[in-house]
């Protein structure tokens, strides 16, 4: 089967690496891809909001599956444009959901009012629009501090403030339904109830009927060692989380996969793909902090390499409608990612920079994203650049592996957290013995 891979960050790298894997695969082509994909597909550079360059390449190239893995094209209507064309409507089976489905991510309010009419555990909240500002601010007013000030739209994880009180809760509000610079994502905006725990996120496969879990994992968003700093895409990640033993994950799994899988199809909201469903572990209780339509970056790098199953076996039952007959297996050992960065992200950085030592590495998995191939040069090209991933027996030695290897790679400017998993050495339980980590943007 040729497939179609849509997207070109490091949780695209993971996802190619993976598929490559597959007795089933023949062809894989990624748009637009980055230099670490073509070593298990073929690059190709279209403009996807073009449905004519689209549907050439989908036929030229027999396509029969394509995956989507940023939410950006699903919240645009991806899925939806091409099971509108009569081209190649019955030639393709999309891995990802209509946008219909992906509300789920593109707005909060609505994914917030979905909790609410299928019961599933998440904050208190009020919605207001910019016309409401007066309004927002006085329910700051009546409310406790900390405050979760929410963006309704996509706002590339600049669309979430923790304001710790009153005044910056105000400005945050000023910030964003006065006019900020991010848009029609902040004409609604959500006033949410703050929750003290540990954050971790799951994940489930779909095809609208059955659905299988996947692996969790625990990302790191704050720039800095012991969560300071301003917030990222994500620093790093480890898969499994110590605290989402089998009672927690079967919480999980009833109170919220079930039911949000129960929900869509009860809606007749048709939906084929990833759920990602970030938690908030409170005193040994799950709570919904986000849905995402897609896999995590950089979660994907630590749990696709646990995935002992083959994944192209697994959209083949999508594609089927037989998932509920797919098998997942999962190695039991700990994968810590980190993150190598640009120095001065999530801010101004710079690119352009070589990058040596890949070639050195052994033991771990480097996943690429903020690259680029300057003549025959690997040189970076974004924020967050590469991601490494190791396996260990368990926590710390994953950790310790994935340091080694990241260590091994050079840049002029290299930034990395040094603490990726160090808050669940000493985690066995989502109440004490670790400094709560609350969620503090998307992605």
């Amino acid at each position: 089967m040729n497939v179609l891979l849509i997207g070109g960050g490091g949780r695209e790298h993971a996802l190619a690496w993976k598929l490559a894997q597959s007795s089933m695969l023949d062809e894989l082509y990624v748009v637009p891809g980055n230099p670490g994909t073509v070593r298990h597909g073929r690059n190709v550079n279209i403009d996807l909001k073009d449905p004519r360059a689209l549907r050439q390449l989908i036929i030229d190239k027999r396509i029969r599956m394509v995956v989507v893995g940023p939410e950006g094209p699903l919240v645009e209507g991806l899925h939806d444009r091409i099971a509108a064309d009569p081209q190649i409507k019955d030639l393709v089976t999309v891995i990802g959901p209509t946008a219909s489905a992906a509300r789920l991510e593109g707005s909060k309010e609505f994914a917030k009012e979905f909790m609410l009419r299928h019961n599933i555990p998440t904050a208190q909240f009020r919605v207001f629009g910019r016309d409401q500002l007066p309004e927002a601010v006085q329910h700051i007013g009546r409310m406790e501090g900390p405050y979760v000030i929410k963006a309704d739209g996509l706002a590339q994880g600049k669309g979430v403030v923790i304001a710790a009180d009153r005044p910056a809760a105000e400005k945050a509000l000023n910030d964003m339904l006065g006019g900020s610079g991010l848009g029609p994502a902040a004409d609604r905006v959500l006033i949410e109830q703050h929750l003290v725990g540990v954050e971790l996120s799951a994940f489930l496969i779909t095809d609208g009927e059955a659905f299988k879990m996947l692996p969790s994992a625990k990302d790191y968003k704050r720039i800095g060692d012991g969560d300071t700093g301003p917030n990222t895409g994500g620093m790093g990640a480890v898969s499994p989380v110590p605290f989402a033993d089998k009672d927690f994950m079967g919480k999980v799994h009833d109170r919220i996969a079930v039911p949000t899988v129960r929900g869509l199809r009860s809606e007749g909201i048709p939906y084929q793909g990833f759920i990602f469903m970030g938690l908030m572990n409170v005193n040994g209780e799950p709570y919904v902090i986000e849905y995402n339509v897609r896999l995590g970056d950089p979660e994907a790098q630590a749990i696709l390499p646990r995935l002992r199953s083959d994944l192209m076996d697994l959209f083949e039952g999508i594609a089927t409608g037989t998932l509920s007959e797919r098998h997942v297996d999962v190695d039991d050992r700990t994968c810590a990612t980190v993150v190598l960065a640009s120095e001065g992200y999530p801010g101004k950085y710079r690119t352009g920079m070589p990058i040596v030592g890949m070639e050195m590495i052994k033991a771990a998995h480097v996943f690429q994203s903020g690259t680029a191939l300057e003549n025959d040069e690997l040189v970076t090209a974004g924020g967050r650049v590469l991601s490494v991933t190791a396996f260990g027996k368990d926590i710390e030695h994953a950790i310790l592996n994935a340091y080694a290897s990241a260590s091994l790679i050079n840049f002029e400017g290299k930034s990395q957290r040094m603490d990726i998993g160090r808050d669940l050495l000493r985690t066995t339980s989502g109440k004490a013995g670790s400094s709560p980590t609350v969620k503090t943007g998307v992605k």
